[in-house]
């Protein structure tokens, strides 16, 4: 049984360093890209020798792909999960929205998002990384079209409504706060990337008063 608890810990303490090895990954890839997210720098970033991360990982698309998986899992964590909080309908689909520019304005990641450094990245560069964060987009697209369709069926939006354009149309906005809020100003930017989607729902809305003022 001690052996076991030895075992355990172990294995604990594994599952902590990987976790802990994936949370700088995310970080670093989203300044200095996934090509930027060398072992060297990761060893020198955490303060480890670059032979404990090859414990983990044997290859360095091994560890973008798990990377890619960690940022999703981080993703779910702080911006899906609040917004799952919401009532189902178009204050749903808006509090995803407002978690997502929470999760930028809280300075969660010093490149402002994983997901948008990426893709710019690896867009025309085929191969399993591609596809991967391929995936990652259509999912996450896929999922602001099913919370639409949720305020659709409970008579918030009408039923005609394109809903991946319209999910098309709030990813591109929360996408280009990322950027604006570093090269003209997070409070103004913010601020508009906030009140578009509102309007852009309220536009659509068969009450507009089910959704919060400015």
């Amino acid at each position: 049984m001690e052996d076991e608890g030895r075992g355990d810990g172990r294995l604990l303490r594994g599952r902590r360093t990987r976790e802990a090895v994936l949370d700088a990954a995310v970080a670093l890839a989203s300044v200095h890209g996934m090509e930027g997210l060398s072992f060297g720098r990761l060893a020198q970033h955490l303060g480890v020798s670059k032979s404990g991360l090859f414990a983990h990982w044997k290859e360095k698309e091994h560890l973008q792909l798990d990377t890619i998986d960690w940022a999703r899992r981080q993703w779910t964590d702080r911006v899906v999960a609040p917004a799952l909080r919401t009532p189902p309908g178009l204050r749903r689909v808006f509090a995803l929205h407002e978690a997502r520019l929470a999760f930028y304005a809280d300075g969660a990641l010093p490149g402002g998002c994983f997901f948008l450094a990426a893709q710019t990245e690896f867009d025309d560069r085929p191969g399993a990384v591609h596809t991967r964060l391929a995936e990652s987009i259509h999912d996450w697209l896929a999922f602001i079209r099913s919370l639409l369709d949720e305020a659709i069926a409970l008579g918030e939006l009408p039923g005609h409504l394109d809903t991946g354009q319209l999910a098309y149309e709030i990813d591109a906005l929360g996408e280009s706060a990322v950027i604006h809020s570093r090269l003209v100003g997070r409070e103004i930017t913010f601020t508009r990337a906030r009140r578009a989607v509102l309007e852009r729902l309220r536009g659509h809305a068969t009450d507009p008063d089910a959704l919060p003022e400015d």
